[in-house]
């Protein structure tokens, strides 16, 4: 057995024991303290999840966070000089005494039990570490989340305050809108311009809605729940850009609306130009028409411009063709209100609106800008005197019935302009020179078609007024080939053509233009300005016979109007005032043989002899033409010709069928010209039974009062027999004479 310790020995190793259990006790106690601590720190920091919906609690979580890693800090110390104390304790202090300690069976051997003491301080030593460590990995995974959840909530805070600020922006512009109904007609083109410069600038919103979604989307994504505050912000905006994309469309909507319906460009103004009962209404392709409530029926033409008609209608009873179509042309002018507009204004009016391609066509919106423009001017001069909406509007229905009878709602610009131009205030010379440039080269000539067009659209005039007959009839094939002469193939209109004669008249020599040779008197000319103006010199009648130039005569020509002077001296003053031999048109018209006289139209004449007459017109120059080309060949020796009908080997033989076969092609030839002569005289037969009908109605009026006042009328018949004894037939004479050859005239 060892020896027993001395006392003094066995007092020290008590009094290091004591102080060993009473350490272990204290750093047993520590421990366990600082665990409670940390599991409730852990928890703690448990409670501050989730990351707040908003910038502002995020930024509170963050603060609070703050503050708990400041207490970590702390507390650091503490932890680590308590570990450390342990370290060290379980390093130097023995293991006697320790199992004293053990509060477990006694069973065990006492290091063992010194054992255990230690390795539960030891363990608790790790538990405090562990704990520790997972607290500080804990706080900072915390921070990170709330870092960049301030960072991603700034962010769409940002965005928010952007977006609201440009919402208020555009709102403040659309609470500035007056009501469309309220907005003068002449300002809708500017709302309309500037509503859609708005929506040019609020088109860039619909990124930056579409990046505050995608933030909120981002932020759902990371486990961030936003807040009601930032959801009700975030529907606010998605809904206020929604309305503002509405409200401005449908403003552009009610502009264009308003604009079309009401807008310089509408047909809405001139709804103003008929009173009730009628209504004025629009057909799908823009073309007016007129409804009557009172008889519930519709017409195209405007009931002001019927009442028009009617009155054209009673200057049938003028028994000259010229003086009627003047009157009626001169009522027309004034009833548009034409007569005031001057040439210069027309075309001013006409190329502001740029019409310069005379073979376009015009819509009815173009048309009835242009007569706005016109009679807008003619307002600012004559306010009193023009109504600018039933001007244009009687001035589009005009145009439309002579140049769009089947209401297509087109016409040409060529129309349009020969339209106008013919019935504006200006010199007959000047309209002239202006409608003959619009169909003239840049050279200043004209080819055959463009002329042909020019006087198709003038001919559509007196056409609508029921006086194509006294022009000619409508087939201006002839007059156009009266103006051209063929040379090389090539038509040109001689305008300055040279006559080496003198006029009779202004003595104006050479004449320049046209020339007008007297077929009663030897040596007698007029050059076209004084033919036009009707002036004639002393003892020269303006119903004497005469004969148009457009070139320089030949020999043959002089010989023949020779002859035909010689003829008339032999004839009385009865027979030029039974047969006159003054027209318009110096033009060869199916009734006109070579003297170019133009047809009288006659009431009087009856539908069988007008058929008569066509049919032994064409017999008689069908034969006579024959028979003539018959005596040819009968004179140089051939065979009789077949008759006319009969048709023509087609490969010659010899030259003598050669020669056949080309007489037989001026036969065929000449009997188209007489089948196309036949063809006008049929439509001059309708226009003279749309003449004879309104006679009728004219005719049949008096007698209908008189019957009702108790009194008796002559016949028609009988008026126009005693009519006929005392007038010569309806003559066509030219529009410019002199009041002194007017009174001749009648006399």
């Amino acid at each position: 057995l060892p020896p027993l310790p001395s006392i003094p020995s066995r007092k020290r190793n008590s009094h290091l024991i004591w102080t060993s259990s009473d350490q272990w006790k204290r750093l047993h106690l520590s421990l366990q303290e600082l665990l409670v601590w940390l599991q409730l720190k852990d928890d703690e920091l448990s409670r501050q999840a989730p990351i707040g919906g908003d910038f502002p609690a995020v930024q509170k979580q963050n603060d609070v966070h703050r503050a708990f890693k400041r207490e970590l800090k702390t507390k650091e110390p503490v932890i680590m000089s308590t570990l450390e104390t342990v370290r060290i304790f379980l390093t130097e202090q023995p293991l006697e005494g320790l199992e004293k300690l053990y509060q477990e069976p006694r069973e065990l051997p006492p290091e063992e039990r010194a054992q255990n003491v230690t390795r539960l301080l030891r363990k608790q030593a790790e538990e405090v570490n562990t704990e520790w460590e997972k607290l500080n990995l804990h706080s900072a995974d915390w921070q990170r989340k709330i870092d960049e959840a301030l960072e991603r909530l700034q962010e769409l805070q940002e965005a928010t305050e952007e977006l609201d600020l440009k919402l208020r922006q555009a709102e403040v512009i659309k609470g500035s809108w007056q009501p469309v109904g309220d907005l003068l007609i002449d300002s809708l083109q500017d709302h309309l311009e500037k509503v859609k410069v708005l929506r040019g600038e609020i088109t860039p919103l619909k990124e930056n809605v579409s990046y505050v979604n995608d933030l909120a989307r981002q932020l759902t994504t990371l486990g961030i729940q936003l807040s009601p505050y930032n959801l009700n912000i975030l529907e606010d905006l998605n809904t206020r850009w929604k309305l503002l994309q509405v409200a401005v469309e449908d403003r552009i909507r009610q502009l264009h609306e308003a604009h079309r319906d009401f807008g310089p460009a509408s047909q809405h103004f001139l709804s103003t130009s008929v009173q009730g009962p009628w209504e004025r209404a629009i057909s799908p392709n823009k073309v007016p028409y007129y409804i009557n409530h009172e008889t519930q029926t519709t017409c195209w033409d405007h009931p002001k411009m019927t009442e028009l008609y009617q009155s054209l209608a009673d200057l049938n009873n003028v028994r000259f063709s010229a003086y009627r179509t003047a009157m009626k042309l001169r009522r027309l002018q004034k009833a548009l209100c034409l007569d005031l507009l001057s040439l210069s204004a027309a075309c001013d009016a006409l190329d502001q609106h740029n019409l310069k391609q005379n073979d376009q066509p015009m819509d009815i919106l173009q048309v009835i800008n242009c007569l706005t423009t016109i009679y807008d001017r003619l307002e600012q001069e004559h306010n009193n005197l023009v109504n600018v909406p039933l001007c244009v509007d009687m001035c589009l229905n005009w145009l439309l019935n002579v140049y769009d009878t089947g209401r297509t709602g087109r016409i040409r610009v060529l129309s349009f302009k020969t339209g106008i131009i013919s019935l504006c205030k200006a010199h007959l010379e000047d309209k002239y020179r202006y409608l003959f440039k619009q169909v003239a080269s840049s050279t200043g000539f004209c080819d055959q078609r463009r002329l042909g067009l020019l006087l198709h659209d003038s001919i559509q005039i007196p056409r609508q007024l029921g006086e194509v007959a006294s022009f000619g009839g409508s087939n201006i094939e002839p007059s156009v080939r009266s103006c051209f002469q063929f040379a090389n193939n090539k038509p040109e209109i001689e305008a300055t053509a040279k006559h080496q004669a003198k006029c009779n008249i202004c003595k104006e020599c050479p004449i320049i233009g046209f020339r007008y040779r007297s077929l009663k008197h030897f040596n007698y000319d007029i050059c076209q300005s004084c033919f036009f103006s009707g002036r004639v010199a002393k003892g020269h009648k303006m119903h004497y016979p005469m004969v148009e130039y457009c070139t320089p005569t030949t020999s043959g020509e002089d010989v023949r109007d020779f002859a035909k002077v010689l003829k008339n001296k032999f004839r009385t003053k009865r027979y030029f005032a039974k047969h006159p031999r003054m027209g318009y048109l110096p033009v060869q018209t199916v009734l006109e043989g070579d003297n170019m006289e133009t047809p009288a139209s006659s009431p009087q004449l009856s539908h069988d002899d007008t058929h008569s007459r066509i049919e032994h017109y064409a017999s008689r120059n069908l034969q006579a033409e024959y028979d003539r080309l018959k005596q040819q060949h009968e004179h140089k020796g051939l065979s009789p010709l077949p008759s006319p009908p009969e048709m023509m080997p087609t490969s010659p033989q010899s030259p003598r069928d050669a020669e056949l076969i080309a007489e037989a092609k001026l036969l065929r030839q000449h009997k188209g010209r007489l089948e196309a002569r036949m063809q006008i005289l049929e439509d001059h037969n309708k226009q003279l039974e749309s003449q004879l009908h309104r006679l009728r109605q004219l005719l049949e009026q008096p007698q209908a009062e008189a019957k009702v006042n108790g009194t008796t009328v002559s016949s028609p018949s009988t008026s126009l027999q005693r009519s006929d004894s005392s007038q010569p037939m309806l003559l066509r004479v030219v529009g410019s004479q002199t009041s002194e050859s007017m009174g001749k005239h009648f006399s």
